[in-house]
């Protein structure tokens, strides 16, 4: 159980140091707030236009299809031994870093030390792993997000 945690925290650490990075280099170009919020309406439409393309991919789609059924993925991929193990938990946290990077990268949009808007993205993600829920949301949000996307675009250009 200590190899399979410690291969998908490694994943996600992993995946920390590289937001943290992002943010950092945002922050010195000038694009975010002290609260990682973007000063940029084209980043910010940048960031709603990706994320709402990507959730129409078949990357995310087949990483959503193993992170809703977890029971399955561990029943596919169980080999012994405390190595099998940690790659199987650093598979586990590709596949769930898979469903969620793009969504988690709107933290620049709402500010990443907004507790409202990492949680209700944090929420988001959450529901949309559910089997049920999740096949419900998941594109509707990828339109809404594009939308978004589209009227910051106009904000960019002063059209709106």
């Amino acid at each position: 159980a200590v190899a399979l945690v410690g291969g998908y925290l490694a994943v996600w650490l992993a995946a920390s140091v590289a937001g943290a990075a992002a943010q950092w280099a945002l922050a010195r170009w000038g694009l975010l707030t002290p609260a990682g919020q973007s000063l940029s309406p084209w980043l910010s439409a940048a960031l709603l236009l990706a994320a709402g393309a990507y959730q129409f991919s078949a990357l995310k789609a087949s990483c959503l299809s193993k992170c809703r059924m977890p029971l399955t993925f561990f029943l596919q991929h169980w080999r012994p031994g405390p190595s099998a193990a940690a790659a199987m938990g650093a598979r586990l946290g590709v596949l769930c870093l898979g469903c969620c990077w793009a969504l988690m990268a709107l933290g620049f949009v709402g500010g990443t030390m907004s507790l409202a808007w990492m949680g209700a993205a944090t929420l988001f993600m959450t529901l949309e792993k559910l089997p049920d829920i999740g096949r419900l949301a998941t594109r509707p949000a990828g339109w809404g997000l594009i939308l978004a996307g589209g009227a910051m675009t106009l904000r960019a250009l002063n059209l709106v």
